[in-house]
């Protein structure tokens, strides 16, 4: 079992688009690949003939805007040198379903493009691609900036290829970043003069956007040294902690729900803690540890976890009841295993949850297997024996793991 899963549980991820990612780093006096979006190709005509006004460039570079990367391999990123070439990308790429290394088999549909000037202009000096993102490294609990001279291509690849080209610098939390780091970085990227300068005072800047808008991540793949030594960010990918949003009421709007999947906005609107897997057994839980065995479990039995669902421990009927209907959405689903181990959760109310769940959504063709111990164990199993409807009681979490073999072999 994958321990990325349950990452995601404790520091839950809002992503963003690229659009938003600049906005973020404009506002830290961090320099971007300026731009304007646009969802139809009217407007990205216009905001084209706006951007040339205010830029100059007469070249523009079309970007689907997807929570995902790997546009440009699939067709998501193009170059129009006029109008007319603008045009037509913008028509191509706006409403296709893009396909990247990144999305499922279906991809994602392109609602919203930038329009943004052409960055790679001829001047003084060669245009150099660098890669630069900051996270937390979790082995050590600090903030760390990972930088290498190869921007532009996967960092994976590089990483596996050449580990010797990635650079890593930690931030100790107590003095936050330093000059000397920052002139370290510039060093290691190779540059001087003025585009070394540019890139200490670009490094200060983005760590400075990084710790106020509490991220979880920033990544500027590229970040160029243009030919005239300014350094831009060319694309950004910023990844927001949600569980900080109270603190930013300005960033709550960028969360783009069509993004997400639809199963987890649902449960999210009804204070339920879900993910969605690709397993085709369905769980109903009470805490995070409780889930990682009981999806370690599932996985033994011969089955595999279609979602982690987190009831919480106010769990009341009417919740219970919520959970169900989403997981009966996944057509994956072939059995739902329901494991409550009542300390704050009163098991009681969990039971009634799933009998009225029954009831109120009508005939359920999957088989239930229900383990509840805990606070008020005993009123929850007569709830659920005198219910007479079809759901596998048990007592030991082995004798859940053999009932769901049995359901899904």
């Amino acid at each position: 079992m994958k321990k990325t899963i349950f990452v995601h549980l404790i520091i839950k991820p809002m992503n963003l688009h690229e659009y938003q990612s600049k906005n973020i780093l404009s506002t830290h006096n961090v320099r971007v690949q300026r731009g304007y979006t646009a969802e139809n190709v009217d407007t990205a005509i216009s905001v084209a003939n706006k951007l040339n006004n205010e830029t100059g460039s007469s070249y523009f570079v079309i970007k689907a805007q997807i929570h995902a990367g790997g546009r440009g391999k699939g067709g998501g990123i193009k170059l129009a040198k006029n109008i007319d070439e603008l045009k037509l990308h913008a028509n191509n790429i706006l409403g296709m379903n893009l396909i990247t290394p990144q999305t499922d088999k279906v991809g994602k549909k392109v609602n919203t493009i930038l329009i943004a000037e052409d960055v790679y202009y001829p001047g003084e000096s060669e245009i150099k691609e660098m890669y630069i993102s900051i996270l937390l490294n979790r082995k050590t609990s600090r903030n760390m900036i990972v930088y290498s001279t190869e921007g532009g291509i996967d960092i994976e690849e590089v990483a596996e290829k050449t580990p010797e080209k990635i650079y890593k610098e930690e931030i100790n939390p107590l003095l936050g970043l330093s000059d000397s780091q920052c002139d370290k970085i510039a060093n290691n990227l190779d540059l001087f003069g003025k585009a070394k300068d540019e890139m200490k005072v670009f490094i200060s800047n983005l760590y400075k956007a990084y710790s106020e808008s509490d991220a979880s991540l920033f990544e500027i793949n590229p970040a160029i040294k243009s030919s005239d030594n300014k350094i831009i960010a060319v694309d950004a990918k910023v990844t927001l902690d949600d569980n900080a949003l109270f603190r930013h009421p300005d960033l709550v709007s960028y969360r783009d729900e069509r993004e997400e999947n639809p199963f987890e906005v649902e449960a999210s609107k009804s204070n339920l803690n879900y993910v969605k897997l690709d397993g085709n057994v369905g769980c109903i839980v009470n805490g995070a540890g409780l889930a990682m065995a009981t999806m370690d479990i599932i996985k033994l039995a011969g089955g595999s976890p279609a979602n982690f669902l987190d009831v919480g421990g106010t769990a009341d009927a009417s919740r219970v009841e919520k959970a169900f209907r989403i997981i009966l959405k996944d057509i994956n689903v072939k059995a739902i295993l329901v494991n409550i181990f009542g300390g704050i959760v009163r098991c009681d109310r969990v039971a009634q949850g799933i009998v009225d769940a029954y009831k109120n959504i009508g005939d359920i063709s999957v088989p239930i297997i229900v383990r509840l111990q805990g606070t008020n164990s005993q009123e929850a199993k007569k709830i659920i024996d005198e219910s007479g409807l079809k759901v596998h009681s048990v007592i030991m979490l082995d004798e859940a793991a053999k009932k769901v073999s049995e359901v899904v072999s």
